[in-house]
């Protein structure tokens, strides 16, 4: 059954996504780079079978697969919905499709690889952009009253069981600005992250698609409970549905064929 959903107002803006527009002069000679990188076009995309790989870091090598200049640029920068981009229209098209393997120690943090990332998109696609804040329903991430009912990602763990279908997700290495990014496409909104949890975790989250199709198709419960209800029942996390200023990440210029490698 759909959740109904009740506008109670403009809630409080976010703190991080206030400060004022400025212009992205970004020098990559003062961002961290990749050791080496991969930059080059990705598979044309036709009907609705493709493999794509949004992001996943393993041991320093981060992967990027069959994904648009817009996937590359949520990774980058944290951001879990093109809502909070905008551009050229061709930035979030699937024919423009790019592949990415970036190689940097095996120890680098997850935020220091997104800044490597940052400058590497920067450099191949001479990138100009700016933020500014927009007015927007959106659906924050937010931790509940009590502890979470997940664990702290084991590293190296199993992942053959891992899945991210509608109705489903199983991952035992994940961000919560990567569950954010999955809850926004099941959702439809925009979903961001605001629990305040920065490592990766082992969690297991189960609901009943709205569409009873979908959950037939995908072998999924039709009787189990809401996508917001499962999130706190079973993650001990709430989403809380609100209006307000969020920064997009405004691109004025890209090129739209990279420089090679």
């Amino acid at each position: 059954m759909a959740r109904r959903i009740v506008w109670r107002g403009i809630g409080p803006a976010i703190a991080l996504l206030l400060h004022a527009p400025t212009i992205w002069a970004q020098a990559t000679g003062a961002l961290p780079k990749f050791d080496v990188a991969s930059l080059k076009p990705g598979q044309l995309i036709l009907g609705d079978k493709f493999n794509i790989d949004l992001g996943s870091l393993k041991h320093g090598t981060l992967t990027l697969t069959n994904t648009s200049l817009a996937d590359c640029l949520r990774y980058a920068y944290s951001l879990t919905n093109n809502e909070q981009l905008a551009g050229p229209d061709w930035i979030k098209s699937k024919v423009e499709r790019f592949d990415i393997v970036a190689k940097a120690p095996a120890d680098t943090p997850v935020e220091q690889v997104r800044l490597m990332l940052q400058a590497l998109l920067t450099e191949r696609f001479r990138l100009a952009m700016h933020r500014e804040p927009k007015e927007l329903s959106y659906v924050a991430l937010v931790a509940g009253k009590k502890e979470p009912k997940f664990h702290e990602a084991i590293p190296d763990s199993d992942a053959s069981g891992n899945k991210f279908l509608i109705g489903k997700i199983y991952s035992n290495d994940i961000s919560m600005t990567m569950l954010a990014t999955l809850l926004s496409r099941f959702t439809g909104q925009t979903v961001l992250d605001m629990t305040g949890l920065k490592g990766s975790y082992d969690l297991k989250l189960e609901w009943a698609p709205d569409n009873p199709a979908a959950a037939a198709a995908l072998n999924a419960a039709e009787d189990g409970p809401s996508l917001f209800a499962a999130v706190e029942q079973q993650l001990g996390l709430k989403l809380d549905v609100r209006k307000g200023p969020v920064e997009l990440l405004v691109i004025d210029h890209a090129d739209r064929v990279p420089a090679q490698n």
